[in-house]
């Protein structure tokens, strides 16, 4: 159906195989620190437009592998798209984040969601993952991916962004029993909406727990880890004759990579507040790492951001198992000669810690 993949340095890399040199992407590759990807923005009209055309998605995700040799391409979306397709009325106010125009503020409100049909409600996010690996002819793999349940509801909840999450803290510790109710639909959306796009094409995929470090260890185990467990457990592991890895990543769950490593996916993401060698000896080589350059250091000259990437390659060591990455998203005001004097350095200086 698809071309046969010609680099597949990241899924080597996820299943611990040999590499040549170490794979990089980076999170958020396809976005506003690039003109291209603006240009194409302000023809969509709006954020929302953007990713409810399968056809501008994919532009958008192919244009960081025109500009740079990456190692992978993540499909354009986001994490938002499940609970939009809940019904919640999903917009983007220009400096104010996502807003939702009917947030969960009642019992019956958490009743009443249902769990989307990823060929219906999600069906233009289908349709880009088949649109993308399409036109990726077997360039690099193509990475799916989704929001973890708590990071969702987290908006689901609150309504869009927030500082001190009050809403949603205070539905886990007075109604525990209604936050794990929503949880658990949220956890049925996000397995059918992730094997969907394991169906269509996609040969990795990433779950984002951007706010689960927002939580004690009691409730981080209980109302974050516990459902993406589930999700590991109910994916599609193989596809096309070869295995789909998983990638778990939780922004500041650096002391909880154990735990996560015990999930069964193939991959922890890290940010840039736990060492990436650190976090080697403390999970061995059950899972791979991917990380973790902390972004602000693109905003430094090209030789110190060679410098950060040789450090942390040392960092890591000999062998395989590592995919490099940013901590986090790419900021918007990056010089994009800064992410390819990265991905160079990357790519040239991994090169003695393989032996492939």
């Amino acid at each position: 159906m698809y071309a046969p993949l010609k680099n597949d340095r990241l899924l080597r890399a996820l299943a611990r195989e040999p590499v040549d040199v170490t794979p990089v992407w980076m999170m958020r590759q396809a976005g506003r620190y690039l003109p291209e990807y603006r240009a194409t923005r302000a023809r969509a009209g709006s954020f929302m437009a953007l990713c409810t055309a399968p056809d501008l998605a994919c532009e958008v995700t192919l244009q960081p592998l025109e500009r740079y040799p990456l190692d992978a391409a993540i499909l354009f979306s986001d994490i938002l798209t499940i609970p939009d397709a809940m019904g919640l009325g999903l917009s983007f106010a220009e400096g104010e984040g996502p807003r939702f125009a009917k947030p969960l503020r009642s019992a019956a409100d958490i009743a009443a969601l249902g769990v989307p049909d990823p060929e219906h409600e999600l069906r233009y996010v289908v349709d880009a993952v088949r649109l993308i690996r399409r036109e990726l002819d077997g360039r690099v793999p193509l990475i799916g991916f989704s929001g973890s349940p708590w990071t969702l509801a987290t908006y689901m909840v609150e309504g869009g962004s927030s500082k001190e999450f009050a809403r949603i803290k205070g539905l886990m510790y007075e109604q525990p029993a209604l936050a794990h109710q929503l949880l658990d639909t949220i956890t049925q959306a996000v397995i059918a909406y992730l094997n969907a796009q394991i169906a269509a094409g996609a040969q990795a995929v990433m779950v984002f727990d951007t706010w689960g470090g927002l939580l004690s260890p009691e409730c981080y185990r209980a109302f974050s880890l516990a459902y993406m467990t589930r999700i590991v457990a109910g994916l599609q592991r193989e596809a096309q004759g070869r295995r789909v890895p998983v990638v778990l990543f939780t922004k500041g769950g650096g002391q909880w990579l154990e735990a996560m490593a015990d999930t069964g996916c193939d991959a922890l993401g890290l940010d840039w507040t736990t060492g990436i060698g650190e976090a080697r000896r403390r999970v061995g080589d059950r899972v791979a790492l991917q990380g973790n350059l902390d972004p602000c250091v693109l905003y430094a000259s090209p030789e110190r951001i060679r410098a950060e990437v040789g450090r942390l390659l040392s960092d890591f060591g000999t062998g395989d198992g590592h995919v490099f990455n940013l901590g986090h998203g790419i900021h918007q005001h990056i010089d994009p000669e800064h992410a390819g004097a990265m991905i160079n350095a990357v790519h040239e200086l991994s090169r003695p810690y393989h032996a492939a």
